[in-house]
Protein backbone atom coordinates (compact mmCIF):
# COMPACT_ATOMS: atom_id res chain seq x y z
CA UNK A 1 0.00 0.00 0.00
CA UNK A 2 1.53 3.29 -1.11
CA UNK A 3 1.37 6.61 0.69
CA UNK A 4 1.35 10.15 -0.72
CA UNK A 5 2.08 12.00 2.56
CA UNK A 6 5.34 13.88 1.96
CA UNK A 7 5.53 15.83 5.24
CA UNK A 8 7.09 13.23 7.54
CA UNK A 9 10.42 11.42 7.70
CA UNK A 10 10.66 8.20 5.73
CA UNK A 11 12.10 4.92 6.92
CA UNK A 12 14.53 3.03 4.66
CA UNK A 13 15.06 -0.70 5.01
CA UNK A 14 17.17 -2.92 2.76
CA UNK A 15 16.53 -6.64 3.11
CA UNK A 16 17.58 -9.86 1.37
CA UNK A 17 15.39 -11.83 -1.02
CA UNK A 18 16.19 -15.00 -2.92
CA UNK A 19 13.85 -14.31 -5.88
CA UNK A 20 13.24 -10.74 -7.09
CA UNK A 21 10.19 -11.58 -9.20
CA UNK A 22 8.52 -13.46 -6.34
CA UNK A 23 9.27 -10.49 -4.09
CA UNK A 24 7.81 -8.12 -6.69
CA UNK A 25 4.62 -10.16 -6.84
CA UNK A 26 4.21 -10.39 -3.08
CA UNK A 27 4.96 -6.76 -2.26
CA UNK A 28 2.97 -5.28 -5.16
CA UNK A 29 0.10 -7.72 -5.78
CA UNK A 30 -0.52 -8.85 -2.20
CA UNK A 31 0.61 -5.92 -0.04
CA UNK A 32 -0.14 -3.12 -2.51
CA UNK A 33 3.34 -1.55 -2.68
CA UNK A 34 4.46 0.33 -5.76
CA UNK A 35 7.84 -0.23 -7.35
CA UNK A 36 10.41 2.50 -7.85
CA UNK A 37 13.93 2.22 -9.21
CA UNK A 38 15.32 -1.23 -9.84
CA UNK A 39 18.17 -3.18 -11.34
CA UNK A 40 18.92 -6.85 -11.99
CA UNK A 41 19.85 -7.24 -8.29
CA UNK A 42 17.41 -5.00 -6.38
CA UNK A 43 13.96 -3.37 -6.40
CA UNK A 44 12.77 -0.30 -4.50
CA UNK A 45 9.25 -0.49 -3.07
CA UNK A 46 7.02 2.29 -1.77
CA UNK A 47 5.79 0.41 1.30
CA UNK A 48 3.17 2.51 3.07
CA UNK A 49 5.26 5.58 2.22
CA UNK A 50 8.56 4.04 3.31
CA UNK A 51 11.40 2.84 1.10
CA UNK A 52 12.03 -0.90 1.14
CA UNK A 53 14.81 -2.22 -1.03
CA UNK A 54 14.79 -5.92 -1.83
CA UNK A 55 18.35 -7.09 -2.58
CA UNK A 56 18.89 -10.39 -4.36
CA UNK A 57 21.04 -12.90 -2.44
CA UNK A 58 21.80 -16.55 -2.93
CA UNK A 59 19.54 -18.82 -0.85
CA UNK A 60 22.48 -20.03 1.24
CA UNK A 61 23.26 -16.39 2.11
CA UNK A 62 19.77 -15.59 3.39
CA UNK A 63 19.84 -15.31 7.19
CA UNK A 64 18.01 -17.80 9.35
CA UNK A 65 15.44 -16.55 11.82
CA UNK A 66 15.51 -16.98 15.56
CA UNK A 67 12.27 -16.61 17.50
CA UNK A 68 11.20 -15.28 20.88
CA UNK A 69 8.16 -16.43 22.84
CA UNK A 70 5.43 -13.77 22.99
CA UNK A 71 1.89 -14.59 24.13
CA UNK A 72 2.55 -18.26 23.43
CA UNK A 73 3.66 -17.53 19.84
CA UNK A 74 7.11 -18.01 18.32
CA UNK A 75 7.68 -14.44 17.14
CA UNK A 76 10.49 -14.10 14.59
CA UNK A 77 13.18 -11.93 16.16
CA UNK A 78 13.93 -10.41 12.75
CA UNK A 79 10.83 -8.82 11.24
CA UNK A 80 9.46 -5.52 10.01
CA UNK A 81 6.09 -4.05 9.17
CA UNK A 82 3.79 -1.12 9.72
CA UNK A 83 1.34 0.10 12.31
CA UNK A 84 -2.03 0.82 10.77
CA UNK A 85 -5.05 2.46 12.32
CA UNK A 86 -7.63 -0.02 13.63
CA UNK A 87 -9.99 0.16 10.63
CA UNK A 88 -7.12 -0.06 8.12
CA UNK A 89 -5.81 -3.11 9.99
CA UNK A 90 -9.19 -4.86 9.88
CA UNK A 91 -9.48 -4.13 6.15
CA UNK A 92 -5.91 -5.32 5.60
CA UNK A 93 -6.66 -8.64 7.35
CA UNK A 94 -9.58 -9.20 4.97
CA UNK A 95 -7.35 -8.34 1.98
CA UNK A 96 -4.72 -10.86 3.10
CA UNK A 97 -7.34 -13.55 3.71
CA UNK A 98 -8.93 -12.96 0.31
CA UNK A 99 -5.50 -13.22 -1.32
CA UNK A 100 -4.96 -16.58 0.37
CA UNK A 101 -1.94 -15.38 2.36
CA UNK A 102 -0.89 -17.88 5.00
CA UNK A 103 -0.47 -16.31 8.42
CA UNK A 104 2.61 -17.23 10.40
CA UNK A 105 0.78 -15.91 13.46
CA UNK A 106 -2.96 -15.51 12.94
CA UNK A 107 -4.50 -12.11 13.61
CA UNK A 108 -5.27 -11.66 17.30
CA UNK A 109 -5.71 -8.94 19.90
CA UNK A 110 -3.21 -8.44 22.72
CA UNK A 111 -4.22 -6.81 26.01
CA UNK A 112 -7.88 -6.96 24.94
CA UNK A 113 -9.99 -4.43 26.79
CA UNK A 114 -6.95 -3.07 28.62
CA UNK A 115 -4.59 -0.17 28.23
CA UNK A 116 -2.35 -0.80 25.24
CA UNK A 117 -4.86 -2.99 23.40
CA UNK A 118 -3.38 -3.91 20.04
CA UNK A 119 -4.12 -6.17 17.10
CA UNK A 120 -1.28 -8.00 15.40
CA UNK A 121 -0.50 -10.61 12.76
CA UNK A 122 2.59 -12.04 11.08
CA UNK A 123 3.09 -13.15 7.49
CA UNK A 124 6.13 -14.33 5.54
CA UNK A 125 7.24 -13.22 2.09
CA UNK A 126 8.45 -15.72 -0.57
CA UNK A 127 12.05 -15.39 0.71
CA UNK A 128 11.08 -16.16 4.32
CA UNK A 129 11.31 -12.57 5.54
CA UNK A 130 8.77 -11.99 8.29
CA UNK A 131 6.41 -9.02 8.43
CA UNK A 132 4.23 -7.86 11.29
CA UNK A 133 1.19 -5.66 10.80
CA UNK A 134 -0.44 -4.19 13.85
CA UNK A 135 -2.85 -1.55 15.13
CA UNK A 136 -3.29 0.09 18.52
CA UNK A 137 -6.75 0.86 19.82
CA UNK A 138 -5.14 4.08 21.14
CA UNK A 139 -2.05 5.05 19.13
CA UNK A 140 -0.87 7.16 22.07
CA UNK A 141 0.05 3.87 23.78
CA UNK A 142 2.64 3.03 21.10
CA UNK A 143 5.62 4.00 23.25
CA UNK A 144 3.98 3.99 26.69
CA UNK A 145 6.44 2.56 29.23
CA UNK A 146 3.70 1.66 31.71
CA UNK A 147 2.15 -1.00 29.46
CA UNK A 148 2.26 -4.61 30.49
CA UNK A 149 4.95 -6.49 28.65
CA UNK A 150 5.05 -10.05 27.48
Amino acid sequence: MASENNSRPRFHLAFPVTDLEAARGFYTDILGARTGRESERWIDFDFFGHQLVAHLVEPEDHPSVTTNAVDGHAVPASHFGVILDWVQYEQFVVKLEQAGVEFVIDPYVRFEGRQGEQATLFVRDPSNNYLEFKAFRDINMLFDKDLETY
